[in-house]
């Protein structure tokens, strides 16, 4: 199973357009990018693959980086910086399974896949298919599941990928702040490569209206305002889950320069063979 990191940037991305802070000047520099979210998993045994969220950037990622085109999709939520590349399966697609919960959101009336088939109704290359959280389904040969986390005010679910045959594993938070129900937790344990969001350093808390949540013995926030951990927060996580490698996505170009590009905050284009 090889990992391909896509989209590694929050809903603006690093560099952010029209931003000339030092961390996007130094992402200029390094020649590196944070596009918005995506992850690539390619199954080497049957030669499938399977595309984690649909990125406005879809087009740009899969022209710079060498992965094949999906057959098969999964959405975690209905953000647009997650769901909107999915118009780009217009005459690009003969056919493109998308998979998504089935569990109505009492915001929205609607789950993810009703939202995904009114939204994008018009394509007919597209089919969408109901999955219940936490319940396990089987497509391009690898068992994936849906965990709930907590992206308040919407639903949001994390990723479980396993391959059956060598036991390869990948853990995904999806968007959430660390205050992720024990049952995901359990369900997301032990991975060999651990996604983690972790938009910003516990330090960017204090210019949030709302400042941090999930404060660990130190007072340290491990969730900035209510929706996405903190870089601390991620990490207290993935040694809570026991995690193999761990790299941190999601990330905002609110990091100071110096700390935006060190370990383990992924950039673009980072591939992992599990």
């Amino acid at each position: 199973m090889r990992v391909t990191l896509l989209g590694t940037g929050d809903t603006t991305g690093t560099p952010t357009v029209g931003c000339g802070c030092d961390t996007c000047e130094r992402a200029r520099e390094l020649g590196v990018e944070r596009s918005r979210f995506a992850v690539h998993v390619e199954n080497g045994r049957t030669g499938e693959s399977l595309l984690i969220d649909l990125s406005p950037d879809f087009r740009s990622q899969f022209l710079t980086h060498d992965v094949p085109l999906p057959d098969a999709a999964l959405v975690t939520h209905i953000h647009f910086d997650h769901l909107d590349g999915l118009g780009n399966a217009y005459r690009v697609f003969d056919d493109l399974p998308v998979h998504a919960t089935g569990e109505v959101d009492p915001v929205t009336e609607e789950s993810v896949a009703g939202t995904i088939r009114r939204k994008y109704d018009y394509l007919d290359r597209v089919t969408v298919h109901d999955h219940d959280p936490m319940a396990p389904f089987r497509t391009c040969g690898l068992d994936v599941r849906f965990v709930p986390v907590d992206h308040p005010p919407l639903l949001c679910y994390g990723v479980v990928v396993e391959d059956p045959e060598t036991g390869a594993k990948c853990s995904l938070t999806g968007d959430t702040s660390y205050g992720i129900p024990e049952a995901s937790r359990a369900a997301l344990v032990d991975p060999d490569l651990l996604l983690a969001d972790g938009i910003v350093p516990a330090s960017a808390a204090r210019r949030h209206p709302l400042g941090g949540k999930h404060h660990d013995d130190d007072g340290v926030p491990r969730t900035f305002g209510t929706k996405h951990m903190t870089r601390e927060g991620a990490l207290d996580l993935a040694a809570e889950l026991d995690a193999d490698r761990t790299r941190l996505v999601h990330l905002a170009h609110y990091y100071p320069a110096d700390e935006a590009f060190a370990e383990p905050l992924a950039v673009d284009g980072e591939a992992y063979d599990l």
